[in-house]
């Protein structure tokens, strides 16, 4: 009885008995590497119903049929077509918000949409995904640049404007899911009031607590209500002695990055 798998984003039909190394002789001998549901493989397996197998040879540039596939084959079996429906907005595009839509575009997410009024300036360049040829861009058109060189398949909305109570929701009611991305503690605040009250059921992630260089194992993301999280160590904010670097916003973006996939997954919070 014939079964279906997926081989480089196409599926085939195959008859039992059929093994991995089998299967890379017919449909691309010249390949490098074997990726069996999300994993790099050496040795010889026997293929199963629903499995997706990636061949790919290094330093070969695919065609743009292939190329979305490959980009997702290291996948986890089953993320990559919940990932791709989601859109998340992103709040701010400084040390956190460009690390985080940095970490959402390599994942594959379907619709970013991100909100910013600043420029890239020299002081960013400590902690934020910028480069000195893009100092005096507007940090909203930078940040598509770099984004689109990563996955051109996600769809990037980007909204130059300083976000106020007026405008956040025009900007988000798309979104599935919002990411905080400020500096300061009261536009923290106005945005997760403002959000929450119009969209009870979406879920918002704040950041709080990520200055200087205290333990990694500081930063921790907490459930605050329904749908309220809050990534940080809930103590050290930015000030006088107690500036924001790479090593501790990265972590915190990248919780922030991680609680966005956790929630697209459906897991339970």
């Amino acid at each position: 009885m014939d079964f279906t798998i997926t081989v480089n984003e196409k599926k085939i039909n195959l008859k039992h008995g059929v093994s991995i190394s089998q299967l890379h002789k017919r449909i691309k001998p010249d390949a490098d590497i074997m990726i069996l549901n999300g994993a790099p493989i050496k040795e010889d397996f026997p293929i199963k119903d629903g499995d997706i197998i990636v061949f790919i040879k290094k330093g070969e540039f695919p065609n743009q049929e292939e190329l979305e596939a490959l980009l997702v084959a290291r996948h986890t079996p089953g993320v990559h077509a919940k990932v791709k429906k989601a859109v998340i907005g992103i709040a701010g595009a400084g040390g956190l918000g460009s690390q985080v839509a940095i970490a959402l575009t390599r994942l594959g997410i379907g619709k970013l949409i991100i909100a910013d009024h600043d420029i890239v300036e020299p002081s960013n360049l400590n902690r934020q995904q910028y480069f000195i040829e893009q100092i005096g861009m507007k940090k909203v058109d930078a940040l598509d640049n770099i984004l689109q060189k990563i996955n051109p398949y996600v769809k990037i909305i980007k909204h130059f404007i300083k976000i106020d109570r007026k405008n956040i929701i025009k900007i988000f009611k798309s979104a599935d899911i919002l990411v905080e991305a400020f500096d300061s503690p009261e536009s923290k605040s106005m945005l997760a009031e403002s959000y929450s009250s119009e969209f009870p059921d979406k879920p918002i992630i704040l950041a709080s607590g990520l200055a200087s260089y205290y333990s990694n194992n500081d930063i921790k993301t907490s459930k605050i209500s329904k749908t309220i999280y809050v990534v940080g160590d809930l103590m050290h904010e930015a000030g006088t002695n107690e500036g924001l670097m790479a090593p501790r916003v990265g972590i915190a973006a990248h919780h922030q990055a991680n609680l966005v996939l956790r929630l697209i997954m459906g897991e339970n919070l």
